[in-house]
């Protein structure tokens, strides 16, 4: 296993791969067809819609998401159409999809098979020709209730705007939906359940709690009554109420890096601005250092020095030049006091920092007295609420090789815990490398699990640019497919492997990054393209913020979980709102215990994102 030779200071990287096995379009049994099989269960209490995701001249996109609208769970799923002659899938991904003719069927494949009642799941396909799915079946009845063939369901309507928010009401306003023999009217949906259905494009909720977070999305319905997507969802929360939002009991955690108040200017209050801070459980400090075999400061001006006008605090109120303590920390002190759900954990290492971990491990218990000390400093102790080790990587390469062999992990984790005690948290951010004799293999996570809270399983940059001439491949791929340029580089795989390991399920949070990694030179849309190196980033060639690309280079196509965008001459794979959620779908499936991301800065600034990850994990 090789790794990037160069790497921006203090940036997160995980491993990486220069295999360069070529990766092929799914290969669909197109000659000789499995029987259909007989429907599993009626289907009068789900939905199947589907959606053409792109388009780009020789092919399209296509999309289906499978709902369950009733009150029993579902087991199984399987949904039928057919095509018009020149038509065909040539692709798929999230399903087992087979023909027979133009007679298209889709099997949910193991993961993805039990829908609980109001729980949605989606699968996509690349395909070829013109023509649109007609006489749709789901479980061997309806799709949609009464479809009727030959006329489609309306399009999406546009998200939903909120004005007049009080403590017990707020207007909602939408962009028309479209459909070829006229929309009749629209659901209004608030948390997923229908609370109202309007013929305009505008309606106001009242009766509403103070204080309290609403999630509204809007679907279409047709004059014969079928129904559309719905919309993308926006958040509301009510003003009044007092108290602090509630968040659930899955982690929601994100990742504030010290030095992104530099170039980035991104600050703790933009935390509060985006929405974000009522959306999510923990933060992780990004990074403290580790030298001298002792936990560090990583950047002091950032971290207690730098001084806040009124205009950039949290709660408005400027620093003074002698009050004790500024900068991040005291910034994190506000935030706290204002949503006091939230924990903080400050994190050591990070791929740039992880160096000295190999010396530190070497007298696990100074090394923990030393962090114990820093984390618990007079001056900032009630800001924090635990550690994050980030070492990367235990008996195995990062930036440097470390060679302390497969049990000292399990030593400094220990160490840790007995020195933070049971009411600190204590947690580590850890490869996400399945493959066989892998990082994963190279450590003993499993024994180490019984001192940790949980692991942040850093699912993201199993593939990127550093690999210049491709193929072009997802960087955060949630299940394999053919042609996957490594196996063993996806997030099933690798939370398979820690759960083989012994690691309860809840100790695992799966890992999303905010941004996206692109290549240049590439004139294949589709993943497994040759490129000519790394496409230019704003911060760095070959990585870009979410909140850029969703603008620059929107997404043309979806294959293992994860969207890819192909614009110009430059390929990018990156998450967005909608993988997002699905992938919360998977990790609430697999009984994770949340979800974390890299990092704050790359969301768009109204948290697009989070709201993704807090709506998906429920």
């Amino acid at each position: 296993m090789s790794t990037q030779a160069t790497q921006a200071p203090l940036r997160k990287r995980r491993f990486t791969s220069r295999a360069t096995a070529a990766v092929s379009a799914l290969a669909l049994p197109l000659a000789a067809m499995i029987g259909l099989a007989s429907p599993a269960e009626a289907a009068t209490s789900a939905t199947a819609t589907y959606t053409k995701t792109s388009d780009w001249g020789s092919g399209f996109g296509g999309s289906w998401t499978v709902k369950n609208t009733g009150t029993t769970t579902i087991s199984t799923w399987t949904v039928e159409w057919d095509f018009p002659s020149g038509t065909k899938v040539t692709s798929a991904w999230d399903a087992t999809v087979t023909n027979s003719g133009n007679h298209w069927t889709a099997k949910n494949v193991g993961w993805n098979g039990t829908l609980a009642p109001g729980a949605s799941v989606s699968f996509g396909f690349n395909g070829s020709g013109s023509g649109d799915p007609a006489n749709c079946k789901l479980n061997g009845a309806s799709c949609d209730g009464g479809s009727v063939p030959g006329d489609n369901p309306p399009s999406a309507p546009g998200t939903p705007t909120a004005s007049d928010v009080t403590d017990t009401s707020v207007k909602l306003s939408w962009s028309a939906a479209t459909d070829d023999n006229g929309v009749k009217n629209y659901d209004v949906l608030r948390d997923g359940a229908k609370v109202a259905t309007v013929t305009g494009t505008s309606y106001t909720n009242t009766g509403l709690t103070a204080g309290t977070d609403y999630s509204y999305a809007v679907q279409a319905r047709d004059t014969a009554d079928q129904t559309g997507p719905a919309s993308g969802s926006v958040a509301v929360r009510t003003t009044g109420g007092g108290g602090e939002p509630p968040v659930g009991d899955k982690i929601k955690l994100g990742y504030f890096t010290n030095w992104g108040v530099y170039g980035r200017n991104y600050h703790v209050k933009n935390l509060v601005t985006s929405g974000s801070a009522q959306k999510i459980t923990h933060i992780n400090y990004a990074f403290g250092n580790v030298q001298g075999g002792k936990c560090t400061i990583g950047d002091a001006y950032a971290d207690y020095d730098k001084a806040y006008t009124a205009a950039q605090s949290v709660d408005g109120v400027a620093d003074t030049w002698d009050q004790p303590l500024r900068g991040n920390f005291n910034q994190l002190r506000k935030l706290k006091a204002q949503y006091p759900h939230i924990k903080v954990l400050w994190s050591f290492g990070g791929w740039t920092w992880s160096g000295g971990f190999g010396q530190a491990v070497q007298n696990p218990a100074a090394f923990a007295q030393s962090c114990y000390d820093l984390v618990e400093d007079p001056r900032w102790a009630d800001v924090f609420d635990g550690i994050d080790l980030d070492w990367e990587y235990p008996n195995a390469c990062g930036l440097s090789c470390d060679t302390s062999g497969p049990a000292a992990f399990t030593t400094m984790m220990q160490a840790m815990r007995a020195k933070f005690g049971p009411n600190n948290l204590v947690t580590a951010a850890v490869t996400a490398d399945a493959s066989s004799g892998g990082k994963i293999d190279a450590a003993d996570y499993g024994p180490a699990a019984q001192y940790i809270d949980w692991y942040n399983v850093m699912t993201y940059d199993f593939f990127g640019a550093w690999a210049k001439n491709g193929p072009t491949a997802p960087h955060s791929p949630l299940t394999s497919y053919a042609g996957i340029p490594q196996s063993g580089f996806n997030s099933a795989e690798a939370i398979a492997k820690f759960k083989a390991k012994g690691v309860p399920a809840k100790k695992l949070l799966l890992g999303i990054g905010f941004y996206g990694r692109g290549w240049t030179g590439v004139t294949q849309a589709a993943p497994g393209g040759t490129a000519t190196g790394p496409a230019t980033g704003t911060y760095e060639q070959g990585i870009e913020d979410y909140k850029v690309l969703k603008n620059s280079c929107p997404a043309t196509g979806t294959i293992a979980g994860t969207a890819y965008a192909h614009c110009g001459t430059n390929w990018w794979s990156y998450d967005t709102p909608a993988t997002v959620t699905s992938k919360m779908g998977w990790a609430n499936n697999q009984g994770l215990g949340g979800a974390f991301f890299w990092e704050f800065s790359g969301d768009t600034s109204n948290g697009e994102l989070v709201s993704a990850i807090n709506s998906g994990l429920g």
